[in-house]
């Protein structure tokens, strides 16, 4: 957003200087990213008055010229047309910085001949392009100041142009009217009010519109009026000065004042040439496939759903965007049709990126102008068309009716103290917001139609402290609300999740933190893939899904590192993964894989490939570090991408499962390019069972002074039977008794027989009144075979 001095002073009384605008510009959040003040550049430059000039006598085009200047008499040599006696100049003595050929002044020969100076044109001092000739002046003292000169008899030249940042949620300083609302409640100036114009129109418009049911939310209102016998043509002198200094091309007078009110009141406009408009104008929605020739000499295909102002042969017009160049304005054209409207912003950015144009109006709808700023602004342009161009003016046509944004909000002073840490007093507050055009009354603040933004309370906190400036706040300690050790604050989930890092990294494991993206084809193969998970707007290919697990990432690590020579490999992650879409349907987890040997080859052969105890003996240990109750029970029945026959779930009964490890399927390794053996697991914190004491003490050890006893005992069962059911049964011979019961050998084969195989177990006997006979423990042995052979059929091996 550009604008120039002058412009501003025309909606605010001040007498700050720049600097101090532009620092105050910035304290209030519209952050000025550049001043360009042309006095700066140009205060080099002195009057000077030429009293002599006479022919070069060593080139026709030249002149030797006396010149007189500040510092006396100076000759120049010039090469312009209308250097000649009597006229008065502007000189670039040695050691001036020449703008518009970057060059510094020195005293040179020119054939022969010394020059002490320079003369300069307009487009030398980058004040116009004009370099026909050097700069004549009607007026001027020798010796003064040319910035003095342009400033008493062309301010417009030395105009300063003030460049602000708008944040999106600030569209009502898109207008200079806005910026000058702000300074004035800093208290930089007064702002003067705008005047309310009503034009009456002294006949019907020719031209009606309407808006179809379907885009009133789209468009909820339409201004239109025919001006009729305009004069067209280039704009004033003072019109083309400002929209030059912002960097805008003057175009005509009916182009030039929509652009005008765009920048001034941040109100777009748009100028139809009547006699190119067949029949009323209508806005609706865009089927799809109409194609509009627009005003940058571009034509766009329309895709449906976009905001379009049609006559009866098409779209002539993409509401809040750009206008059509079949019904545009040119130097002929006698009768306009004006347009004031209201677009939503939402779709007017849609309609924006979907067809890549940039405009100036579209970067104001899209941000959100005063829906109520139609009426005015269609009264304020016509009168100045019929002020400057001529004409008469209909009556207006109304199409809808403008949004009400009218809504209010309780202040509390006391807020400011709590939310900003300022003491701002109460009747300093209501001055504040009463200057930025907030209605108060009692304790209620309602919002002015050009602040969309201002959506509760703390917005207006927030204006409060803006306004004050933010500067003013200081640092101040704040008092220990308790003494002692603070409560701690990570929750029993992140606890266990930072437990969790640790012990995984001191098993030897490298953390890795994969995207929570993967391609579907890996999805499907842990039980993922579906619709329910797919990204919308992925961003390849190989990112289509949410992860259902966090085994893919790592394998494709793995498979990664394989492929550069790094077989032996420790993986782990901790982080979601996502049963769904919604809210909710995502869990933690904790994966680890590990991939090839133990440790590098050995002579004594002491590495050897990694088998599933060793995932086992790293999942309990994770499981033990979080909390996980020792008893355990471990069962079969885990997802298809295990080995069905080389894997465990941790479980505390049948239902309650706290993780699963073993060996990974083959066919799941073959399609992530992963090379066995590799090995897994995978374990849900969150299913672990919290403590039911929350002290952080630990209970008392309690030690046994009796010695234990240990029997083992072989069985031979059918080979179907699972070691699980054996190891339970055994334990519930005698729970006070036996401490462990543990399997250290399996047979199978030999005289057993077909189907049949041998399980060893050790059995620990610890008891705790009085020493253990033998009669106790034959007495324990006997139970131990009853049990067993009860639960699975099997004998004592003899």
């Amino acid at each position: 957003m550009k604008f120039t001095l002058s412009w501003l002073k025309e909606h605010l009384d001040t007498t700050a200087s720049v600097d101090e605008i532009a620092e105050a510009l910035t304290d209030l959040g519209l952050e000025v990213e550049g001043v360009e003040n042309p006095a700066d550049r140009l205060s080099a430059f002195t009057i000077g008055k030429v009293l002599a000039a006479e022919k070069h006598p060593d080139a026709d085009k030249l002149k030797v010229c006396t010149v007189e200047t500040d510092e006396g008499e100076s000759q120049i040599i010039c090469g312009a047309p209308n250097a000649r006696q009597g006229i008065t100049v502007v000189v670039a003595k040695p050691g001036t910085y020449v703008p518009g050929i970057d060059t510094t002044i020195q005293v040179g020969k020119i054939r022969g001949i010394e020059s002490f100076g320079m003369m300069c044109s307009e487009r030398e001092m980058e004040l116009s392009d004009e370099h026909n000739g050097i700069i004549e002046l009607p007026s001027g003292e020798v010796g003064q100041r040319f910035t003095d000169w342009l400033a008493e008899n062309d301010p417009a030249k030395v105009d300063p142009v003030i460049e602000i940042a708008i944040t999106p949620n600030r569209p009502d300083a898109l207008g200079v009217h806005g910026v000058a609302r702000d300074l004035a409640a800093r208290g930089l100036g007064t702002l003067k009010p705008l005047e309310e114009v009503t034009v009456p129109g002294s006949f019907a418009s020719p031209v009606s519109v309407t808006i179809d049911d379907d885009t009133r939310e789209a468009c909820p209102v339409f201004y239109g009026r025919v001006i009729r016998g305009v004069k067209n043509g280039p704009s004033p002198q003072w019109l083309q000065d400002r929209l030059k200094a912002i960097g805008l091309r003057p175009i005509s007078f009916l182009v030039d004042v929509t652009n005008f009110f765009t920048f001034d009141r941040n109100r777009p406009l748009h100028v139809f040439d009547a006699a190119k408009v067949q029949g009323d104008l209508r806005v609706h929605l865009s089927q799809g496939g109409e194609t509009l020739e627009a005003l940058d000499e571009r034509t766009y295909t329309l895709a449906p759903g976009m905001v379009v102002i049609s006559d009866e042969t098409g779209p002539e017009s993409l509401g809040g965007i750009m206008g059509g160049e079949p019904t545009g304005v040119a130097d002929d054209t006698v009768d306009v049709v004006l347009e004031a409207a209201y677009f939503d912003p939402v779709r007017t950015a849609h309609t924006g990126r979907a067809l890549k144009i940039n405009s100036d109006a579209r970067y104001r709808f899209e941000r959100g102008i005063d829906p109520t700023s139609a009426a005015q602004g269609i009264e304020a342009a016509t009168r100045m068309i019929l002020d400057i161009a001529g004409g008469e003016a209909s009556e207006v046509v109304v199409a809808g009716e403008a949004p009400d944004p009218s809504r209010a909000y309780k202040l509390d002073p006391a807020r400011v103290i709590s939310l900003v840490g300022m003491e701002i007093p109460e009747a300093e507050q209501r001055a504040t917001l009463e200057a930025l055009g907030f209605t108060l009354e009692g304790d209620m603040a309602t919002v002015p139609s050009w602040r969309p933004d201002v959506m509760g309370p703390a917005d207006l906190v927030e204006e409060v402290a803006r306004i004050a400036s933010l500067t003013k706040l200081r640092g101040q300690p704040m008092p220990r609300a308790q003494v002692g050790v603070p409560r701690p604050i990570l929750s029993p989930q992140q606890k266990r999740e930072q437990i969790a890092r640790r012990t995984a990294a001191t098993l030897g494991y490298n953390e890795c933190v994969t995207y929570s993206f993967i391609d579907k084809a890996s999805a499907t193969l842990f039980g993922g893939g579906d619709d329910a998970t797919m990204l919308a707007n992925p961003i390849s290919s190989e990112m289509s899904h949410m992860r259902p697990a966090l085994l893919p990432g790592l394998l494709q690590a793995a498979a990664r590192n394989q492929a550069r020579g790094i077989a032996d490999l420790a993986l782990f992650e901790v982080g979601p993964a996502f049963a769904g879409g919604e809210p909710g349907e995502q869990h933690l987890q904790v994966s680890g894989v590990l991939v090839g040997r133990t440790g590098p080859k050995d002579v004594h052969g002491v590495s050897r490939p990694v088998d599933l105890f060793d995932a086992k003996a790293d999942a309990e240990a994770l499981l033990s570090a979080i909390g996980a109750p020792a008893k355990m029970q471990i069962l079969r029945n885990g997802a298809d991408w295990w080995h069905p026959g080389r894997h465990g779930v941790f479980c505390l009964g049948p239902k309650k499962a706290l993780g699963v490890f073993g060996e990974l399927h083959p066919r799941v390794l073959d399609a992530l390019g992963v090379k066995g053996p590799a090995v897994g697991f995978t374990i849900w914190p969150a299913e672990v069972p919290l403590p039911r004491k929350a002290g952080a003490s630990r209970g008392a050890l309690t030690l046994a002074d009796l010695q234990a006893v240990e029997r083992d005992f072989a069985f031979v069962v059918d080979a179907d039977v699972q070691a699980l059911d054996l190891v339970n049964a055994a334990a519930g011979a005698d729970k006070a008794l036996i401490e462990d019961v543990r399997v250290f050998d399996e047979f199978v084969g030999g005289s057993l027989g077909e189907g049949k195989k041998s399980l060893a177990i050790t059995v620990r006997l610890q008891p705790t009144a009085r020493t253990l006979k033998e009669q106790d423990i034959e007495a324990v042995a006997a139970k131990i075979v009853e049990k067993v052979g009860k639960a699975t059929g099997g004998s004592l091996r003899g």
